[in-house]
């Protein structure tokens, strides 16, 4: 597809004034083509519903994204992190969130994945409590991909999704699904194919607003809800943003209060320390939290990313029982269920290995352990990334927990501290934990620049939060030099050897040779970009959406 084949569309958007000015006009600009069907997502009224989000709340979004300075600002001088003073009354008050709606009362066992086609209609089969479409973490915000994925849920929605496979093979829902929730883009993120008044419209806004007004009445008439998942939220102030957010537009659409419901994933260091918080400013569109562990190392990088004392190592060490992870998914469970939210455990990233039983076997030994972990240490549910690990998470939770989650199981409290939350995990850096970082990283973002968002690599369902972590580890370690355990400072030219090697054997697999073709040999450049800088690069993400082909189209 490319932009001759159909033109992009423009709408003016009439507003009022507020008092003491005159009323305006705003331009919504669709600067993409809209062949279908682009037509059904992109309506004039779902437009002027988005324009009306961002018209009151965006400005708000941006300044509270500006703020997000100040945390790493206190640490680099010594002040922080720890939990607010000035919210101390909430973390001891004595309240709780509303009980969740019927069909997320049980949720042991959630499915994540992108919004293509087939992925939607395998995950709402799966046997998962819950299915979350990722606009997100495992979504490459290609136009063709997003809107398509937004026509796809509306399909799902109403139970008339379908699909054909090159095969002949069809797909189509069964009788009994999963619950629906969908996860849209990060706060920080735009969405650069639709502006308003010349700038680029909020991806949180976009993705959440054309999925509400187009499925929310139908969703409550088929007797569930408009449910969501919240990423990379840095303060309790943005999760105040996304409740005003629901409140206005359950207004505009003449919906209930409270018929939103929406888990934050806690997935940052600040929000760490912010959790009754979070809960508290969403009030009845609470649904709980979630352990969002990948990027929550990530975050926790990033936050001490100045600090040579505070170097993590190979990521294959981080596992949820070390001791500061296993203290923020104690202090998660301990927050949520003493305000009767649920608290949903970590992912589960492997796939099935169907040509070696002996790895498989070993992967479904770690991912029983690991549930094992989360339903015995109170989580209500948990998550995995491929249809087939459901079975083996669920029968761990069927037997452990019978009942339809542990919200009101009475456990002995614990206060879990800030240096206990805070204390770095130590181990080695291997070589081949180094190469493995250089490989996974390159390998997810050549197929993020083609629209892939969900990619397997060595037998793991890798997302962008696999890429984070991988080069947020790179950079720390060039950054200050560390030594390997084979006794070698990491440096520029060792990466830089390792990422040639590395771009050369996917090259081979690809069938290619040299010069490296497009995009690989993009995605090589800014991962050696965002590796070796001297200033940290927040999020790689925003930076590759830059490069990231407007012409890719979704793959279905």
């Amino acid at each position: 597809m490319n932009s001759n084949e159909s033109p992009a569309v423009s709408i003016s958007i009439p507003v009022s004034g507020t008092a003491g000015k005159r009323a305006g006009r705003s331009r919504l600009t669709v600067n993409a083509p809209v062949p279908h069907p682009f037509e059904v997502v992109l309506t004039e009224e779902a437009l002027r519903f988005v324009a009306s989000l961002a018209l009151r709340f965006d400005r708000r979004r941006r300044s509270l994204l500006r703020a997000r300075s100040g945390f790493h600002a206190r640490i680099r001088k010594g002040t922080g992190p720890d939990f607010l003073p000035s919210s101390r009354a909430i973390r001891e008050g004595d309240w709780r969130v509303p009980s969740p709606p019927e069909d997320l009362r049980d949720r042991r066992v959630e499915i994540t994945g992108p919004v293509d086609r087939k992925m939607i209609i395998n995950a709402l089969n799966s046997g998962a409590r819950v299915y979350m479409a990722d606009f997100e973490d495992a979504h490459s915000p290609t136009w063709g991909g997003t809107i398509v994925g937004q026509a796809n849920l509306m399909d799902a929605v109403r139970r008339r999704i379908l699909y054909q496979a090159p095969d002949g093979r069809r797909y189509s829902l069964n009788d009994r699904t999963a619950t629906l929730m969908v996860r849209p883009r990060g706060l920080h993120l735009v969405e650069r194919h639709v502006t308003l008044n010349g700038q680029p419209i909020s991806a949180s806004l976009f993705d959440f607003g054309l999925f509400f007004f187009h499925n929310a009445h139908e969703l409550r008439r088929r007797g569930t809800g408009p449910y969501f998942y919240l990423p990379k939220l840095e303060h309790h102030h943005e999760a105040r943003l996304w409740n005003d957010v629901f409140r206005f537009a359950q207004e505009a659409l003449g919906l209930p209060s409270g018929s939103i419901r929406a888990t934050v994933l806690v997935e940052t260091l600040p929000a760490v320390f912010q959790m009754d918080e979070i809960l508290w400013e969403l009030r009845e569109h609470s649904a709980g939290l979630n352990c969002g562990r990948w990027d929550y190392l990530f975050s926790f990088i990033k936050q001490f990313r100045d600090d040579p004392h505070v170097i993590f190592p190979d990521r294959a060490q981080l596992q949820m029982t070390a001791p500061f992870l296993r203290a923020y998914s104690e202090l998660l469970i301990q927050t949520c269920h003493r305000r009767g939210a649920h608290a949903i455990g970590g992912m589960a990233a492997y796939i099935p290995v169907r040509d070696d039983p002996t790895a498989n076997a070993r992967a479904f030994a770690e991912v029983i352990a690991d549930k094992e972990r989360e339903v015995q240490a109170g989580h209500d549910g948990t998550w995995v990334a491929h249809p087939g690990l459901v079975p083996v998470a669920q029968a761990v939770f069927d037997r452990q927990m019978p009942e339809p989650n542990q919200i009101d199981i009475p456990r002995e409290p614990r206060i879990v501290t800030a240096a206990e939350l805070l204390a770095v995990p130590q181990g080695p850096v291997t070589a081949e934990g180094f190469r493995t970082n250089v490989r996974v990283a390159l390998r997810y973002l050549e197929a993020w620049l083609r629209g892939i968002g969900c990619v397997p690599i060595d037998n793991k369902m890798e997302d962008a939060a696999t890429v984070e972590i991988a080069r947020s580890l790179l950079w720390q370690w060039v950054r200050h030099r560390v030594r390997r355990a084979d006794g070698r400072a990491i440096d520029a030219s060792m990466f830089r050897s390792v990422l040639e090697d590395e771009a050369t054997l996917l090259s081979v697999e690809q069938g290619g040779g040299t010069p490296l073709a497009d995009p690989l040999h993009r995605a090589a450049a800014i991962l050696d970009e965002v590796v070796t800088s001297s200033a940290y690069t927040e999020f790689l993400i925003l930076r590759a959406y830059r490069e990231l082909d407007a012409a890719a189209w979704v793959n279905e």
